[in-house]
């Protein structure tokens, strides 16, 4: 099957890393390991940061005339006509300007995996872009949930409730599997690089430095890791970005060593994670986490805030700890308790890293997205 994918925020071949960016390109990853074609559609990014209606107005209408372009082009040669249109990420900052126009015109199903919407949003700025998701969704004939904490708002939207279609967030294992095989050797060379001690307990986290809800978790991670005082450990920061001073000076107040990484591609995130005792992220208005499936796939318990998807992520008690949103003290609390007893971290990261294999894994998403891209538009028997 010949599937046109399209990520209205940003497209899977866009040159800054991030979680989103990691999930496009496992869809694409998936869909092709389970036999289909698949093709980039457009490099449209509809994202409106500022709630500027003007601006979403123009983005419509862009929209507009690229869908036109498509169909034109698809019309004239069939061979480059899709079977089906897949698009990843739909929310109102970002709606799909493009893929309800051309499915229309071709008559062929039109996917969405992860969406959400926001009755708040309805009213003020960025009303244009959460009523032309809510189009959308009302077009899709296929939504794939990867957050239970999307389905109540997104459920009611759809032409049929039937057409919601969960497929737990999913990785390729192989790049986390060898980082593990590497870990000592890893650990040394990074405790020689880094001048940390590697007989103490190395945390970690993975996160861009944006100025949205990434910055309030690194300032509730650095006041939370100020209260371990007495505690011996290393923190581990990859990711960049323009708050990186900012997220500097909330982790500041540390007494404990800190190292910032910079950011670093996939791989070098896997050797990373690998190397590392815990994991740790507040998770603040987190849609699931990928950077927190990414670190059990390496082995690591997490302690996490319980907000958004986590849940779907991070089994507590499990796989880790969950926390209440934005609890400082419980955090502190978590991430002392598991410091404190190494043969529970050890635990947790057998039972993450069993978990991911059990339920997060390439392979077994490729067959959920092929059962259902096949049931919208069915492979001719030749």
């Amino acid at each position: 099957m010949h599937i046109a994918f399209y990520a209205p925020l940003k497209p899977p071949d866009h040159p800054v890393p991030s979680g989103d960016r990691r999930v496009a390109r496992l869809l694409t990853k998936a869909l092709r390991r389970g036999g289909h074609r698949v093709t980039l559609a457009s490099h449209l990014r509809s994202r409106d940061a500022a709630g500027n209606p003007e601006r979403q107005r123009r983005l419509a209408d862009l929209g507009e005339q690229l869908a036109a372009r498509l169909v034109r082009r698809y019309r004239r040669d069939p061979a480059s006509r899709p079977d089906l249109w897949f698009t990843y990420h739909l929310y109102y900052k970002a709606p799909d300007w493009i893929g309800p126009r051309v499915t229309d015109e071709l008559g062929i199903p039109y996917v969405v995996a992860e969406a959400s919407a926001a009755d708040k949003r309805l009213q003020g700025p960025w009303a244009i872009g959460e009523q032309a998701t809510r189009a959308a969704l009302r077009r899709a004939d296929a939504v794939i949930g990867l957050s239970s904490a999307d389905r109540e708002r997104v459920v009611p939207l759809l032409a049929d409730p039937a057409r919601w279609r969960a497929l737990p967030p999913f990785l390729d294992r192989a790049p986390f599997e060898a980082a593990i095989a590497q870990r000592a050797e890893t650990r040394a060379g990074l405790a020689r690089s880094l001048s940390l001690e590697s007989r103490q307990p190395w945390l970690i986290a993975v996160a861009m430095m944006r100025d949205d809800v990434k910055q309030h978790s690194y300032r509730l991670l650095g006041q939370a890791l100020a209260r371990l005082r007495d505690r011996r450990f290393a923190l581990l920061v990859a990711g960049d970005g323009p708050s990186r001073r900012t997220v500097e000076a909330a982790l500041a107040p540390l007494r404990q060593e800190v190292r910032f990484l910079g950011a670093l591609d996939e791989h070098a995130v896997a050797e990373a994670l690998a190397a590392c005792d815990l994991y740790v992220w507040p998770a603040l208005n987190e849609a699931y986490g990928m950077a927190l499936l990414e670190a059990q796939a390496a082995g690591l318990p997490v302690v996490a805030g319980a907000s958004g998807g986590v849940g779907d992520i991070v089994e507590n008690g499990i796989t880790g700890q969950l926390v209440l949103p934005a609890d400082e003290a419980s955090f502190a609390d978590a991430v002392a308790a598991l410091l404190d007893d190494e043969p529970r971290r050890l635990r947790y990261g057998i039972a993450a890293r069993e978990k991911v294999a059990a339920a997060h894994d390439l392979d077994a998403a490729a067959r959920q997205l092929g059962e259902i891209m096949n049931t919208l538009a069915p492979v001719p028997v030749p």
